[in-house]
Order: C-alpha cells, then structure tokens, then sequence
C-alpha cells in the first residue's frame, strides 16, 4: 500500500468507528484517558487493525 492510501485509510477507520467509540468514553470517563487509551491499542479490534496500519506506513518510510 502507498503511505497516503494508508493515510487515508486510518483517517478513514478513525472516523468511523472511534470518534464516537460509546466503550471508549466510558473508559475515559470511569478509569481516564490513559485506560481508554490502552484498551483501544491492546484490546479494541478497530485498535488492531489501526496498528497494522501503522506498521505499514513505517514499511513505507524506511
């Protein structure tokens, strides 16, 4: 994948389905932003898939 298609797509992921993620303001708001924030990375599928995302666009940079 090219960086700015991947770009794209992660924009596109985060839009969808995090900015109004319900799970991920309960957290915030019951255990904190660093909680909320570590269940997304480790735990949230939509997390899994943004971390794939990531690793490819580091794929492409070096």
């Amino acid at each position: 994948m090219k960086r700015l298609n991947v770009m794209s797509e992660i924009d596109t992921i985060m839009d969808t389905y995090c900015m109004d993620c319900f799970l991920k303001k309960t957290l915030a708001k019951d255990k904190g932003k660093t909680a909320a924030h570590r269940f997304c990375i480790k735990e949230c599928t939509i997390g899994e898939q943004l971390r794939f995302l990531g690793e490819e666009m580091n794929k492409r940079s070096n």
